[in-house]
């Protein structure tokens, strides 16, 4: 289940042109789509015709959507009135949405249909970086281990640039675009300051030897 919310947060990160990363708006959730087996049992439980919808599965702490009360568990089923029916629709929306007025979601939960109003934000640097490492089809994780310091590739997508560059799960990320960094956040600044449009290049650590890797252009 947690391997099927990684790939498909990847996903909704590919879903909106990376080259208007700086003027994103920002809700602040993890979702992911619904299984086929969820879309019956909300058309049964809520009388309608067709279940449809995302599943938010973590709300961040601080961000619009906390603030707007969402929760972990809700179903987004229309976005500023707009029918939501998978998750990179709803991730296009928001990052198109404006961040000056309050915006409407309509989401199930189990007291029934419920609409929430919520102000948008631009989206953080840290944000941005992910989105722009998941464009090219990767995502970073903590250093793990004692005395790790470098962050390293979490996931890599089936058929991206990550993949046939020859990027692989484990890789630990040394430099970025010749920037070097000993951190996740640090990736994360340095990939914020990538340019989407041109390919990105990464030195990696894979066991014992250090590998450079272009990743073209998404």
């Amino acid at each position: 289940m947690r391997s099927r919310v990684i790939v498909a947060l990847l996903l909704v990160a590919l879903a909106v042109s990376a080259a208007d990363a700086r003027q994103w708006s920002w809700l602040g959730v993890r979702i992911r789509d619904l299984s086929e087996q969820e879309m019956e049992e909300i058309a049964a439980r809520h009388g309608i015709r067709e279940g449809f919808g995302v599943v938010i599965v973590e709300v961040i702490e601080g961000a619009p959507a906390e603030k707007a009360g969402l929760k972990a568990g809700d179903i987004v089923v229309a976005f500023d009135g707009r029918p939501v029916t998978e998750t990179r629709l709803l991730q296009r929306l928001i990052a198109a949405a404006p961040t000056e007025r309050e915006t409407p979601l309509t989401v199930l939960r189990a007291e029934g249909r419920q609409r929430v109003a919520v102000k948008l934000a631009a989206m953080p640097r840290a944000i941005i970086g992910e989105r722009i490492a998941a464009e090219f089809g990767f995502i970073v994780r903590e250093p793990e281990g004692p005395g790790a310091a470098a962050p390293s590739i979490a996931v890599v997508i089936r058929g991206s640039s990550a993949e046939k560059a020859g990027l692989e799960a484990g890789d630990v990320i040394l430099q970025v675009n010749e920037q070097a960094v000993v951190s996740r956040e640090a990736a994360r600044e340095a990939l914020a300051d990538a340019v989407p449009e041109r390919p990105l290049r990464l030195t990696v650590r894979r066991g014992q030897s250090h590998l450079s890797v272009t990743l073209n252009t998404p």
